[in-house]
């Protein structure tokens, strides 16, 4: 069993894994940027070290200093968390390189199912059905425009080594391709450092269904069923739920089938995520996989009962599956909700500052995943969001309900945030009756006055 973990990451997902760590009994070392110096993982974790100054090129992404903090400090393993280093295999490699556990797949899995065209290849061969578009990468606009006429408009332009969202732009015609391109091209550039784009048609109209699934190194696959990541703002999710109200019993099991094929092709172990962008007609496509666990895992753990921190981190110790299919079951309804600092009234502009007061709501089926507190600072640094709200009820209706009581009673003063836009959300007809798809944001968000 692993004895002492370092958790290269930072907020709330920091915090989550260090809980579980000590939970399990294992001794923790946070990493932290000159900026996080006073952040709530330094304090939670049993030991905590410097990795570099405010920017995240100098600390969070910065690999020698926090393989240089993981050895200072005798770590056995290294939990990524969520973005940052999470999918980056060279990191990976570094890790296995110094005989030091990473928390997820291996590096040469991570570089398969990370590179989008490598991926796509990867289900074809395993007979799971891909998005038409283009069995390679591209650099230039050119050749992505003859590619894009080719596979017909609109077409999805991608970072071929992206994720969350980044480098992403859609070209609904020529005319919009070279500055779709462009934008997409230069994001990537910034986010991770590669200029390769991945091209296909755009799927309109579609449901974001995600299925995760859980694998040991012993070849045992399972799925811990589908959410629903439709309600999102520029390719970043806003609002997650588990199950999704259009995916019928059979559906649900063939999707979940088609996830641990697309899995087992992978030779993937650890936690993942298979995604699909899922027709009004019922046919379905294999998008992506995510080689880490997601900001919306909380969602499956309410409804399952199954800590996936500790699931990962026993199956990183080289441990079995805890569970079987046949033990797990999905009950009632959860919903996690992202509390960002941003300004939905004046394009979701970022709001860093102090928070001056705070509150956040309870009671029975309501958790609470943050690392703010009553007069911390909100960095410019990062990522915005503050903290993800989830709940829990016996079915959507009533978790819908829950959680606008639990929004209702939220209070952070100091820096705005998109509490009452949530709020807001959840109280349209279009959403509370499920009938949505992934442009639901972009026509709510026109329409918003926060009246």
């Amino acid at each position: 069993m692993i004895k002492k973990l370092l958790i290269a990451n930072r907020g709330e997902i920091a915090v989550r894994i260090i809980r579980a760590c000590r939970e399990l009994g294992i001794e923790t070392v946070a990493v932290y940027s000159e900026a996080d110096r006073e952040s709530l993982h330094v304090e939670l974790a049993d030991e905590a070290v410097c990795i570099g100054k405010a920017p995240s090129t100098q600390s969070y992404l910065n690999m020698e200093s926090i393989m240089s903090a993981a050895v200072s400090c005798g770590v056995d393993a290294i939990h990524p968390g969520v973005g940052f280093l999470s999918e980056n295999a060279r990191f990976v490699e570094l890790c296995e390189q110094c005989n030091i556990i990473f928390v997820g797949p291996p590096s040469d899995v991570i570089k398969r199912m990370g590179n989008k065209a490598q991926a796509r290849q990867t289900m074809i061969e395993a007979g799971v059905k891909v998005i038409p578009g283009y069995d390679g990468t591209i650099t230039q606009c050119e050749e992505g425009m003859s590619v894009a006429q080719n596979i017909g408009y609109p077409v999805i332009i991608k970072a071929a080594l992206g994720g969350g969202g980044k480098g992403m732009r859609v070209a609904y015609n020529e005319d919009e391709f070279e500055n779709a391109f462009n934008l997409a091209q230069n994001e990537s550039k910034q986010a991770f450092g590669d200029e390769r784009m991945y091209i296909e048609r755009f799927v309109l109209n579609p449901r974001h269904i995600e299925i995760q699934i859980m694998a040991d190194n012993y070849g045992n696959v399972v799925s811990l069923g589908e959410r629903d990541c439709s309600i999102q703002r520029n390719h970043q999710k806003m609002i997650e739920e588990s199950p999704s109200v259009v995916v019928s019993d059979s559906k649900r099991v063939e999707m979940a089938d088609m996830a641990i094929k697309a899995a087992k092709a992978a030779d993937y172990t650890n936690a993942g995520t298979v995604e699909f962008l899922l027709e009004r007609t019922g046919e379905f496509f294999f998008m992506e996989m995510n080689t880490r666990i997601q900001v919306e895992h909380p969602v499956t753990e309410m409804v399952t009962g199954i800590d996936m921190i500790k699931e990962q981190i026993r199956i990183a110790s080289g441990e079995k599956l805890s569970v079987s299919q046949k033990d797990i079951e999905v009950k009632g309804h959860a919903i996690e909700c992202r509390i960002n600092a941003e300004d939905p009234l004046h394009g979701f502009m970022p709001c860093p500052g102090h928070i001056s007061n705070l509150y956040m709501p309870g009671g029975n089926g309501v958790r609470i995943d943050t690392s703010i507190y009553n007069g911390c600072d909100i960095t410019p640094y990062y990522d915005s969001m503050l903290a993800k709200i989830i709940v829990h009820g016996k079915d959507r209706k009533e978790a819908i309900s829950k959680m606008k009581r639990a929004l209702g009673e939220i209070v952070i003063e100091g820096i705005t945030s998109n509490v009452d836009y949530q709020y807001d959300i959840l109280c349209d007809k279009v959403f509370e009756s499920g009938h949505f798809d992934i442009n639901f944001l972009e026509e709510f968000s026109a329409n918003y006055s926060g009246n």
